[in-house]
């Protein structure tokens, strides 16, 4: 059986999250719009349970949160929804790394199109963008500063926790992509971010569920306009029948991930030790910061060895890749580690090993070390 190590891409649903999803498409299968019968009246109150629930995930009110697709859609109408207020406001300066996903990256380069100014932050070696590095930028016309809770292929975590807690003192709002720290770093989504972005399929929910979280500033709403037109659900901004069955299923995962939290933290440091101290046989580079990381992200670049001819010899051993599954048809040097810094050559050959610990990987270590250190002899 081929080990998989590829969990920041995805993760396989969990078997109590898709008895929960099989419930809701098969027996409660109304639809929450429906308010003429008890099919959709149950369907409406379970939304609003898993609601609450998620909601208070984050410290925040059921009201603050909208169910979306994924992290994508939910970056899409954070950063797009607020740029009508950006335009109106005469505030059009904003603020980004270099190594954020492409999500995030695409919607500024389209806004850069619409006459609004984008500083991509280098965030050095180690991949963490320092806060005083975005104090300095801030300006009276910086509508937004985005930036990533983990990166995606790093696992280097950024302060959004301190940010926030500067940002709320200003005009300026804070949007966090936090679709790989969602259930992996509770505490620090609880700061006063404005804008938070999920996907449920980072913690064992299924593909095409995820939120987004608009936290209000006393009683001021996010100014946020809808991208899409067509019927009144989530306040509006995004309309459409709601997927009950995948919300539920998200639900129930955040409820599972969170329950079992400590445990899964605990066996993810242990196999992250593991893993390096089979590695120390080879000749490697850790790439990203080595303290403020998550535990189930490793990136390694290994001398004289091509990293799509790794991925080759072990695949029959390990599925791995080489950075973010949205960008994986592309073989060019990762933005990421090229945002950071780092050699062309040390950038395009970057390994990303991710896990979920709760689920079966039957990767040895030290076999896998050896198959690198057979490519480097």
């Amino acid at each position: 059986m081929v080990a998989y190590l590829d969990a920041a891409a995805t993760t396989r649903v969990d078997s109590r999250v898709a008895d929960v999803v099989l419930h809701w498409m098969t027996e409660d299968f109304g639809n929450a719009g429906s308010r003429t019968h008890e099919y959709g009246a149950r369907a409406k109150a379970a939304v609003q349970r898993a609601r609450e629930q998620l909601a208070g995930a984050f410290d925040a009110r059921p009201d603050e949160l909208i169910f979306t697709s994924g992290a994508t859609e939910s970056n899409n109408i954070a950063l797009l929804g607020l740029a009508p207020h950006g335009e109106a406001s005469g505030r059009r300066h904003i603020i980004t790394s270099a190594s954020e996903h492409k999500a995030v990256i695409e919607p500024l380069e389209h806004l850069r199109s619409r006459g609004f100014e984008v500083d991509f932050l280098p965030p050095g070696t180690s991949g963490r963008v320092e806060v005083e590095a975005i104090r300095e930028r801030l300006r009276p016309d910086t509508l937004l500063v985005s930036l990533m809770h983990v990166n995606n292929e790093t696992g280097t975590v950024q302060p959004v926790a301190e940010l926030a807690r500067i940002l709320r003192e200003t005009p300026t709002f804070l949007h966090v992509d936090a679709a790989q720290g969602f259930g992996k770093l509770p505490g620090d989504l609880t700061a006063p971010i404005d804008l938070i972005s999920v996907s449920g399929h980072k913690i064992g929910a299924p593909k095409g569920v995820g939120a987004l979280l608009m936290r209000r500033r006393g009683w001021d709403r996010i100014p946020l306009a809808p991208l899409m037109f067509g019927g009144g659900q989530e306040r509006k901004l995004r309309p459409g029948t709601l997927p009950v069955p995948l919300i539920m299923g998200l639900a129930k995962a955040e409820e599972v991930f969170r329950e079992g939290h400590a445990v899964w933290r605990e066996r993810a440091e242990v196999y992250r030790e593991e893993l390096l101290d089979a590695l120390a046989a080879t000749r490697f580079r850790l790439n990203g910061d080595p303290v403020h990381t998550v535990p189930h992200i490793l990136n390694v670049s290994f001398e004289d060895v091509d990293a799509e001819a790794l991925i080759v010899r072990v695949k029959h051993l390990v599925a791995l890749s080489t950075g973010s599954a949205c960008t994986s048809a592309s073989y060019t040097p990762s933005h990421v580690l090229i945002g950071m810094g780092l050699d062309p050559l040390v950038a395009a050959n970057g390994v990303r090993l991710s896990w979920d610990p709760r689920q079966a990987r039957d990767l040895d270590p030290r076999e896998f070390a050896a198959l690198v250190g057979e490519l480097q002899s």
